[in-house]
């Protein structure tokens, strides 16, 4: 008979195999005592708050509890100051907060804004507003889009619109409220209203064609883009490879006319980059941000390949197969003309087993992408996970809202994280769902596993750096910055929650 002590340390040994596959615990070995002590710290906090925080009673919450809904429980999520390395998947044109847009929107004289059906307090979450940044000459007189006169159609100043908006559907409040409402995805649409996966990507296409017209207004984009920046540092986010749509063949200009091409999108991003970087270095906090990088993507129901990704709602759109032609060619070309640009697919954002959206992990891996972006349904197939493992290819975004897991203890996130998968955590769309940066992504990931600690959340750090596209010697400096942020980062939690 095996004798309790055996068993215990049989049991051990096989618990100790398993863990071993963790990214982490590739470099367990290496933790300082600090950081030992401060992991501890931290999960007793977190053990704490299950059974403060998450079980108080909130009017508006009926059922709390860690990793639930995110846009639930996004007002119980506080704020931290840990470094978080790269932010690899962002589509740019919906990464600031929408009312800091509708401000920048409402500094420029010629933005107007229309609809095209008679608004009422019934119909304002689906009667959207559409805006267009207007030349001098086609400057409008008309006042109001709720007066009984207003032309259906007709273009009206933005400032005018929302000065004479009905004191019945909330005045110039109500009208900020509608437009940003309309760029943007509540508790209760993405929970009700919306609550399947066709419904809440209609809303979500809804979402970018309203706001669209603004990111596209030069002196909007500018700002935009610096504000981006700002707020990625203010969050501990040092470098970020951000999506640019360049389905739109020019951007208007101050003048109101379409005139702003790719080539000057892409060097206001630049200059925008550097100006924020030298504010940096003024303030001594040069180390804090590394730069950024632009990745061009197409949608998926266009014919042709200008970038490296397509985009949309695999599970109704091409899958990849359907381009296999096209993409080998492209990389043929690449060949010639002796450039490198990777592909760095959209593969897997289902629920479907088996489904072509499904299968796109299989075309994605097999065209040579760089990383994976969502990989939701990876975790179903063995020896894609145990290709992944090898070779570093996952890059994952919170799916929760877009209907495919009811929360995070549902996400198959930390069954990659358990089988060793580097992962590099990314927020996709944040200013549709009002969660800046990455704070609220590391949060959901730290309380979705009782395995998961602070050393977890450095390796998912220190993966999004490993597996960006830096070059070597970028990526050798980018961690050398994150170890000293990280090393002050554990310094914090020392001495603000322990040794006491």
């Amino acid at each position: 008979m095996t004798s309790l002590a055996d068993y215990q340390a049989q049991r051990i040994s096989l618990i100790d195999a398993d863990l071993s596959l963790r990214r982490e615990y590739l470099t367990l070995h290496l933790r300082s005592d600090k950081e030992v002590e401060a992991d501890k710290i931290v999960r007793d906090i977190r053990a704490l708050e299950a059974e403060t925080i998450w079980k108080a009673d909130y009017p508006s919450i009926p059922h709390p509890f860690p990793g639930m809904e995110f846009l639930t429980g996004k007002s119980i999520i506080m704020k931290t100051k840990m470094p978080k390395g790269a932010l690899l998947h962002a589509h740019l044109d919906a990464t600031v907060d929408v009312d800091f847009m509708l401000e920048l929107a409402k500094k420029q004289p010629g933005m107007h804004v229309r609809v095209r059906h008679p608004l009422s307090k019934s119909n304002l979450a689906t009667n959207l507003p559409e805006f267009r940044m207007l030349p001098q000459e086609q400057l409008s007189s008309v006042n109001s889009l709720t007066d009984l006169s207003y032309p259906l159609g007709s273009w009206i100043p933005l400032e005018n619109a929302r000065s004479f908006f009905s004191s019945e559907l909330g005045g110039a409040e109500g009208f900020d409220k509608w437009c940003i409402g309309s760029m943007s995805i509540n508790p209760s649409e993405a929970y009700g209203t919306y609550n399947t996966l066709e419904k809440i990507w209609k809303k979500f296409g809804s979402v970018f064609q309203t706001s669209t017209n603004l990111f596209h207004v030069e002196p909007i984009f500018t700002e935009y883009v610096r504000q981006f920046f700002r707020s990625m540092i203010a969050d501990g986010i040092s470098y970020v490879e951000a999506r640019i749509n360049f389905t739109a063949k020019l951007m208007c200009g101050a003048d109101g006319q379409n005139n702003v091409p790719h080539r000057v999108w892409l060097q206001v991003f630049e200059k925008v980059m550097n100006e924020v970087k030298d504010e940096m270095m003024q303030q001594g906090r040069g180390g804090e941000f590394l730069g950024a990088r632009v990745r061009i993507f197409l949608f998926r129901f266009l014919a042709g390949l200008t970038g490296f990704d397509l985009v949309g709602p695999e599970n109704t759109m091409q899958p990849l197969i359907y381009y296999a032609e096209q993409l080998l060619r492209f990389q043929e070309r690449q060949k010639e003309e002796s450039v490198d640009i990777p592909f760095i697919f959209h593969a897997g954002e289902t629920t479907g087993d088996g489904t072509e959206a499904d299968i796109n992990l299989y075309d994605a891996i097999l065209l040579g992408t760089k990383r994976i972006g969502h990989g939701y349904s990876l975790h179903r197939h063995p020896k894609l996970v145990e290709t992944c493992r090898q070779k570093g290819l996952t890059g994952f975004d919170r799916n929760e809202i877009l209907r495919l897991a009811s929360s995070m203890p549902m996400h198959p996130l930390p069954a990659l994280l358990n089988n060793g998968v580097p992962v590099a955590l990314c927020s996709d769309d944040p200013a549709i769902f009002g969660s800046m940066g990455l704070t609220y992504d590391f949060f959901q990931v730290f309380i979705a596993s009782e395995i998961t600690g602070l050393s977890t959340l450095g390796a998912l750090a220190r993966d999004s750096i490993e597996f960006s596209t830096l070059e070597k010697e970028e990526k050798e400096r980018a961690l050398a910055a994150f170890e000293r942020r990280w090393n002050e980062f554990i310094e914090y939690i020392l001495v603000e929650y322990g040794r006491k």
